[in-house]
């Protein structure tokens, strides 16, 4: 188990070094200005749609489906070439309607800037298309228990970006922007390549070419298939993607303030988006196909195990890194973007979104590894329900503390929904069975863990504001 967590952990630690050099360098080319906020609105649908496939949404339906079918081919091919002509037909259409798209993810942009804008988000759609592939692809490499393709392949995105914004760093920003759009594609493009290539190491190409080959003959036989998963994905879709869907709306919400709202809120969730990704989603994709062929054998016990020894595991590491965020909000994101155009007030008002996301961290993690107890015995729509009250709370939320408290009020509302989402995710896996785990002695330890970090870190940044002085 801690083999494939540490594997996914480290590709994803790889893959955001190269994101955080890029922001850095989109900070202090870009700063946080109605450039970047155009660029980022551009980029948000794509990435919303991306965090929410290559994070577990399509695997978690995905994969208990393809170990009950007995037409394992056949069933993968139907469901890859149904699901890649829908998203071609959403991708045109958005193209033909690329302003219309643009005022709805942008609602209290202007006109001139919904024009500005309307062309990128265009552009940077069809990377849906490319990252739809690759989470089909690296399902499929999942259920062969290899993910380090999947999570290393994920720098060649900021790469891309990189090269796209050395490349253009002297150019008038509204043409650095279109440069960021391209390299989007192109990242996308090898990302594809790479998985192509695992895929054919492994043999699943042979798996494939059936499935293309036995397709019509054979797909009457999938129909059941097919339907279990088309049935789980659309509600796993929405219960594994709180976190995404929130920030989004963050997002859409911050159009209204004053410029560069946007941009404090998507700098602010990119660090967020790091514990998370390096060690909730990074857990919960190493242990899910596990689980999986666990409960399908009726092996309830070695489940459990592996879901508790995961919940102390991740516990600790979430907590930890809320307590160090918060602690160091303003030097973290001060280390990270305050340099060029990226001035001193925008590490202020960035680290304050960042202390309130950071709320959610553990929240929002936890649910992950217990809502995979959900998706592994068919109970998606569950998952999806709970989704739905998280996702309404949040926005009731949102509206109220918008106002008095902007940008942070915004992310203040996520992490309020965070808080619901776990304990009804707790509920629909069984309180006794969650007090069953916490009675467990590693709870002490990490209670004392967590005094000392908080004596440590406050001491640390006792010396950082004396030395600063």
């Amino acid at each position: 188990m801690f083999k494939s967590i540490f594997t996914n952990s480290f590709g994803i630690l790889f893959s955001r070094i190269f994101g955080f050099i890029r922001d850095m360098l989109q900070a202090s080319i870009l700063g946080a200005n109605i450039y970047s906020d155009i660029f980022i609105v551009a980029f948000k649908l794509p990435n919303l749609f991306r965090r929410i496939f290559a994070e577990g949404a399509f695997a978690q339906s995905f994969l208990p489906s393809f170990s009950a079918s007995k037409q394992k081919g056949v069933f993968s091919v139907t469901v890859f070439l149904k699901l890649l002509l829908f998203l071609t037909v959403f991708a045109l259409c958005v193209t033909v309607f690329d302003t219309f798209f643009t005022k709805l993810i942008a609602w209290g942009f202007d006109d001139a800037t919904i024009k500005a804008a309307s062309k990128l988000v265009a552009i940077n759609f069809y990377y849906l298309i490319l990252i739809f592939i690759v989470t089909f692809l690296a399902s499929l490499l999942q259920y062969k228990n290899h993910f380090a393709t999947t999570a290393f392949s994920t720098a060649l995105l900021n790469i891309a970006l990189i090269t796209a914004l050395l490349i253009s760093k002297d150019m008038p920003k509204e043409v650095i922007v279109y440069y960021l759009s391209f390299a989007v594609i192109i990242g996308g493009i090898l990302q594809v390549l790479f998985h192509l290539i695992a895929v054919k190491k492994l043999h699943l190409d042979k798996l494939l070419f059936y499935g293309f080959k036995a397709i019509k003959k054979r797909r009457d036989k999938t129909k059941s298939d097919q339907k279990r998963f088309f049935s789980n994905f659309f509600a796993s879709t929405l219960g594994s993607s709180t976190a995404q869907i929130s920030a989004f709306l963050d997002g859409w919400l911050a159009s209204f303030l004053i410029s560069g709202s946007i941009s404090y809120l998507y700098y602010a969730n990119r660090i967020f988006q790091f514990p998370l990704a390096l060690f909730a989603i990074a857990t919960s994709v190493a242990i899910f196909p596990k689980i999986t062929k666990y409960l399908k054998n009726s092996d309830h016990k070695n489940a459990f195990f592996m879901l508790e020894r995961s919940f102390w595991f991740l516990s600790s590491l979430l907590i930890f890194a809320t307590i160090t965020g918060i602690v160091f909000s303003k030097e973290i994101v001060w280390l990270l973007y305050e340099r060029g155009a990226f001035v001193k007030n925008d590490t202020i008002n960035t680290a304050s979104v960042l202390s309130m996301y950071l709320l959610g961290l553990v929240p929002f993690g936890l649910a992950k590894i217990f809502s995979l107890w959900l998706y592994a015995t068919h109970q998606q729509k569950k998952a999806a329900k709970i989704s739905g009250i998280s996702l309404g709370v949040n926005i009731f939320f949102s509206l109220i503390l918008i106002k008095p408290f902007e940008a942070s009020g915004l992310a203040l509302a996520s992490s309020i929904s965070a808080t619901v989402l776990l304990w009804l995710t707790i509920k629909a896996f069984g309180k006794d069975k969650f007090f069953a785990i916490i009675k467990n002695r590693y709870s002490l330890y990490l209670l004392f863990g967590l005094i000392l970090t908080i004596f440590i870190e406050l001491w640390i940044k006792g010396l950082i504001s004396v030395y600063l002085q």
